[in-house]
């Protein structure tokens, strides 16, 4: 397949592709004309990659999850820390939604006045809902 036929059916626009070449996470089978051909295979790596960016994964850790060759080499215990690191993520973001939700319905005649309001205001001021720094991945 050429780069145009990889970018349309994949929906990674050829600058991407491009890009993810020059960075090793797929490679191009050769050249038609001025343009880059690939493998088929290479439409379940940018699925691949489409998922660990999803996950939060940086290019870096997706490269380290293709062999040499190509194909999937994924570290399960890296995928078990992210796993848990998105499960912190999500609790602490439903707890400022409901906060929030609270606060939008809430009786009190001013925010100020309304106790869940005020605890979500101090979780902020002390830090406890910004993002979690990324921890070293076994």
């Amino acid at each position: 397949m050429d780069i145009a036929e990889v970018a349309r059916r994949s929906g990674v626009p050829a600058s991407a592709l491009r890009y993810y070449e020059e960075k090793g996470l797929i490679a191009s089978t050769g050249r038609q004309g001025l343009r880059r051909t690939f493998s088929p295979r290479v439409l379940d790596q940018l699925a691949l990659i489409a998922l660990g960016q999803a996950a939060g994964f940086s290019l870096d850790d997706i490269g380290q999850m293709f062999s040499a060759d190509g194909r999937p080499h994924i570290n399960r215990s890296k995928l078990d820390a992210k796993a848990d690191e998105l499960d912190a993520t999500i609790k602490r973001l439903k707890a400022v939604s409901q906060g929030l939700r609270h606060a939008a319905v809430c009786p009190a005649p001013s925010h100020a006045e309304c106790p869940t309001f005020q605890r979500l205001l101090r979780a902020a001021a002390a830090g406890s809902l910004a993002r979690r720094p990324k921890r070293a991945a076994p």
